[in-house]
């Protein structure tokens, strides 16, 4: 098979959770645990990180992928969903994985696939730990689908285990409230390895306390111990921010420069620094010059994309994941913190979301240009405009999220601010 064919099969065959939605969801690791057998347990021959949380995870997979490389360490990186292209969900060192590796593993694979039946993310976490058990990586770092007890990556044993943040998502699969959500999250602490806090939240903390009690191991809080202060914008030909880091008290990080300058990166930035302080008590030679060149070349790294991204200017336009009530409340302040005449938003939601709580913290002043991305899971355009009438948000409906982008475009003034964003696989089709 060539690599498109390749791709054909891999999402006409296997239930896509990122398309299909609840279709695609399995409620236990037995497919997982299986596959890993056939394969001769591939994650069990390298070091992790494994990561979980609601909001920030990939950005946090991302920072702490790039800061390893500096330091030296050959780094695989398992994040999803991909925004362009299949193989950015499978990287060392920031090459995504050979188009010919891909092929190879599913031509060498077909028994699983007849026997099991797995679904695409089964397959392709299966896929990422032969890859770099092949690329011999001395550390991978893996973040969740999902979740985290039942999330097919939580079969390994990690270095350190990170949980980001707790927020309303899936509440379909993993429960109605935050003790619900956070106890699915913490499913991913093992026994005696140490886990990252990076969040503290009133309602979730004492569930991981509880869990980490019950298993022996350290829990830390990051943002306990280190702030991010002094922060100033750069006017770069890359928009960068400049930041000082303490911790505790004492500044042990001065003048870093960061190219992911959404508000919301700083607590993923903290958390990034209380993993690697973590992996150096374990004996991981990284230098405050590796976090700090880590940071600042975290984009050239690892390719991250779709964060507070800046399109373009004159107009500005930006683009964000960010696709559920916690990570689109930081998105509006942010907006709420900058200087134009009229603000467009390109919005598309995909049809398993908490729509109301979405849609209730958008500005009513924005132009909106509704429409669907191109997966099933996508929203109709018709309806979510009928939808945001409710809470005061009016705009017109295009068949395609290209179309919106264009028209928004052709409707601004160098003045305006264009914005995309409400799922993740809206901004896809625009970067």
């Amino acid at each position: 098979m060539s690599y498109s064919q390749t791709l054909d099969f891999l999402y006409s065959s296997l239930p896509m959770f990122q398309r299909l939605g609840t279709a695609a969801y399995k409620t236990d690791l037995t497919n997982t645990l299986r596959i890993a057998q056939l394969l001769s347990h591939p994650e069990q021959n390298f070091k992790s990180i494994h990561i979980a949380g609601t909001n920030g995870k990939g950005s946090v997979s991302h920072l702490l992928a790039s800061i390893l490389q500096e330091a030296g360490y050959k780094t695989g990186l398992f994040t999803s969903p991909h925004l362009k292209d299949f193989r950015e969900r499978i990287k060392v060192n920031g090459k995504k994985i050979g188009k010919r590796d891909v092929v190879d593993f599913v031509e060498n694979s077909k028994a699983i696939l007849s026997e099991l039946a797995p679904s695409f993310f089964e397959y392709t976490f299966a896929m990422a730990c032969q890859y770099f058990n092949e690329e011999e990586v001395d550390i991978a770092v893996l973040e969740t689908g999902m979740g985290g007890r039942l999330d097919s990556t939580n079969i390994v044993i990690p270095e350190v285990s990170v949980i980001t943040n707790i927020g309303y998502d899936h509440m379909q699969f993993l429960g109605n409230t935050l003790e619900k959500i956070a106890i699915e999250k913490a499913g991913i602490i093992k026994a005696g390895v140490p886990v990252i806090i990076g969040e503290t939240q009133e309602e979730s903390i004492n569930v991981f306390y509880k869990k980490a009690k019950e298993l022996s191991c350290e829990l830390i809080r990051a943002d306990e111990l280190f702030t991010i202060e002094n922060i100033k914008k750069v006017e770069n030909s890359v928009p960068l921010i400049e930041f000082d880091v303490y911790e505790n008290s004492d500044l042990v990080l001065k003048d870093v420069y960061c190219p992911l300058t959404g508000q919301y990166q700083r607590k993923n930035i903290v958390t990034a620094i209380g993993v690697i302080k973590q992996l150096k008590t374990g004996g991981y030679n990284v230098e405050n010059k590796h976090i700090i060149k880590g940071i600042r070349n975290v984009v050239k790294n690892t390719g991250i994309m779709g964060r507070w991204q800046i399109l373009g200017n004159n107009p500005l336009i930006i683009c964000d994941t960010a696709h559920n009530e916690a990570g689109i409340k930081f998105v509006v302040e942010q907006i709420n913190t900058l200087k134009f005449s009229k603000l467009h938003w390109i919005l598309g939601i995909v049809n398993d979301k908490s729509l109301d709580k979405v849609l209730a913290l958008l500005p009513s002043y924005a132009t909106y240009y509704f429409c669907k991305a191109n997966i099933p899971r996508g929203l109709d355009a018709a309806i979510l405009k009928e939808e945001s009438k409710k809470h005061n948000l009016h705009g017109q409906t295009f068949p395609s999220v290209m179309l919106a982008y264009h028209h928004a475009i052709n409707n601004s003034s160098r003045e305006d601010l264009i914005f995309v964003g409400g799922s993740t696989f809206t901004v896809a089709e625009i970067v």
